[in-house]
């Protein structure tokens, strides 16, 4: 049985993939913080549903900034199942404010989990991968690792480090047979809105006065979008995670973008690589567009499902 470990699995994308993963006949080990303490009632719907359908579905404890907890979740998953197949590395959290104003403590943290995270985890895993000579790392990145927009500066830039981490391992991975591949989601109506950490220094945000309102427009660019009528929930992107699984090693795409309008934003004009990475819908979504460094808007587009980005 192809087991599956996954990260921030509490809500969001985590949360669909491991229920969808476990029915497809997976075994899955779905990690989040303190599953007895703050995500207590996500751990029991898991358990629920697992015992319930009779599915092969874990809850296991797991903090991606915790070196000994990555190691002893990853550890009693390999000794439970033998084998560690797919990681997806979903865990992460966001941040939206006045660059200035973030500390760099606040820097600290959001890389602490968004990318040094995916570190510890991928150094947990990969010496039984390697092993093995087989496995898939997926990184669940985002458009915002590809195109920077104000007061998002801190997380962009997090998921820039990501993206060269998996780049990286794209290549250094090889011999061994294990693939390292990235997922970039577009905006998509899910918890992480709601958590976004806000810069630190009100000192520094006021010296701003009305022109570090952009935060605030920009905020209202994920609330129009989330709360759109045929906003796409997190489910969509979970079809990407089990085609990637699904697909022969050395074939899968390196890049996959989920949402139509976000290969327009990140493809280079009329540029198409199969090879490299691909779009996995053609919904119309709301996407940002650029009009000048202070302001944003809400636009939509609708693109061949064929249009992939380099």
């Amino acid at each position: 049985m192809t087991t599956v470990l996954i990260t921030g699995a509490s809500t969001g994308f985590g949360r669909h993939a491991a229920e969808a993963f476990a029915r497809r006949g997976y075994r899955v080990f779905a990690t989040m913080r303190d599953p007895r303490g703050r995500n207590d009632e996500a751990r029991r719907a898991l358990e629920q549903l697992a015992e319930a359908e009779h599915l092969p579905l874990e809850v296991l404890a797991l903090d991606v900034t915790d070196g000994a907890s990555v190691d002893d979740a990853v550890e009693h998953a390999i000794t439970r199942a033998g084998q560690l197949d797919v990681v997806i590395n979903n865990a992460g959290i966001a941040a939206l404010g006045v660059t200035e104003a973030f500390t760099p403590e606040q820097f600290e943290a959001i890389f602490d989990v968004n990318v040094y995270g995916v570190v510890r985890v991928n150094r947990a895993v990969l010496p039984h991968m390697r092993r093995q000579r087989s496995g898939l790392l997926i990184h669940v990145s985002s458009a915002a690792g590809r195109v920077t927009a104000p007061a998002l500066a801190a997380y962009c830039a997090s998921k820039y480090a990501l993206e060269a981490l998996a780049d990286a391992y794209r290549y250094e991975l090889r011999p061994f047979g294990i693939d390292s591949v990235l997922v970039e989601p577009g905006i998509y109506r899910t918890g992480i809105h709601d958590r976004m950490m806000p810069a630190a220094d009100a000192a520094r945000v006021a010296e701003y006065g009305i022109a570090g309102d952009y935060a605030d427009r920009v905020m209202a660019v994920f609330k129009a979008a989330t709360a759109a009528p045929d906003a796409p929930g997190s489910e969509e992107v979970t079809p990407v995670f089990l085609r990637l699984a699904e697909m022969p090693a050395g074939s899968r795409p390196f890049r996959t973008v989920v949402s139509a309008p976000m290969p327009s934003s990140v493809q280079p004009s009329g540029r198409r690589d199969a090879g490299r990475s691909w779009s996995a819908s053609n919904r119309p979504m709301p996407t940002m567009v650029m009009t000048n460094p202070a302001r944003m808007s809400v636009a939509c587009e609708r693109r061949d499902a064929s249009a992939t980005a380099s």
